[in-house]
């Protein structure tokens, strides 16, 4: 094995994390202006599109599927409105009263920490409800339906169950008074942390896989299944998988053709489409 191939494998998901986060934390400590953390993402999207080439898991996914255009679009268009949501977020704690006992007095980095815990539950939640409940799914089918996994499509949600997931782990730090900063971190953290769960990397994170919800544990839930694919649904971590009994892990991920939306293999591809599918029919 090449040593490159072997050293992405080893180190690409704990490095590219603490990495990313690290440089994010670091920026706002030093007073970085916000528009600095999409330039930030850019280049993690770039070294995940490199990391992704050295090592595959599925080298085919590696190739457009006609689906680069729309994933643009999805990305572009989802972390927009990420963008909109925390300029808001001044306005909605100045209506919404508050509990104001946010931990302000912390590092940076454990206040973070504290949002990403406390999101994680919550999208979680969302997202474990979103399988089970159609009116949900019927948006969240959207995601998955997905051709190849890459880090890129991590970020291609319908807008509306995005708006779902985020109203469902932000609205209770909202409560606590989250302030900005940590806000604009937490938008970082998730993006980062969605790439790592679609990335087209074999990566290798030994026992972290059951407590990490990256790609090797992720892949599993883009089974094309309702009841093999029913699983693994932590955004960040596997806590609350292991205490729903929905957490899988083991050598049997799914590979090419192997993917999508269950019973819909003419599920809509262009990106119109996909916004109007929910609407037009059940899934």
């Amino acid at each position: 094995m090449p040593l490159a191939r072997f050293l992405v494998r080893l180190g690409y998901a704990p490095v590219f994390f603490a990495g990313f986060l690290g440089a994010a934390v670091t920026l706002a400590e030093r007073g970085a202006p916000p528009w600095s953390l999409p330039i930030l993402l850019g280049l993690a999207l770039a070294v995940s599109f490199a990391a992704e080439r050295l090592a595959p898991y599925e080298p085919v996914w590696n190739q457009p599927h006609g689906d680069a255009g729309r994933d643009l679009i999805h990305a572009a268009v989802n972390e927009a409105s990420i963008v909109l949501s925390v300029l808001a977020l001044p306005l909605v704690s100045g209506v919404i009263p508050g509990l104001d006992v946010w931990p302000s007095g912390w590092p940076l980095w454990g206040q973070l920490a504290v949002a990403i815990v406390a999101a994680d539950f919550g999208i979680t939640l969302a997202h474990y409800a979103s399988h089970r409940i159609p009116a949900l799914w019927s948006l969240h089918a959207v995601h998955h339906s997905v051709e190849r996994m890459y880090g890129f499509n991590g970020l291609l949600k319908h807008p509306l169950h995005q708006a779902i997931e985020l109203t469902a782990g932000v609205a209770p730090l909202v409560l606590l008074g989250m302030p900005s900063d940590v806000a604009w971190l937490l938008a970082f953290a998730v993006a980062i942390q969605l790439i790592l769960q679609h990335s087209n990397v074999d990566m290798k994170i030994g026992p972290l896989i059951y407590i990490w919800a990256v790609a090797p544990a992720h892949r599993h839930h883009h089974l094309a299944s309702q009841t093999e694919g029913d699983v693994n649904f932590g955004l960040f971590t596997s806590l609350w998988d292991h205490l729903l009994g929905t957490f899988r892990s083991g050598a049997d991920t799914p590979r090419t053709g192997q993917i999508g939306v269950s019973g819909r293999p003419d599920y809509p591809r262009g990106y119109l489409r996909q916004l109007a599918e929910p609407f037009r029919r059940g899934v």
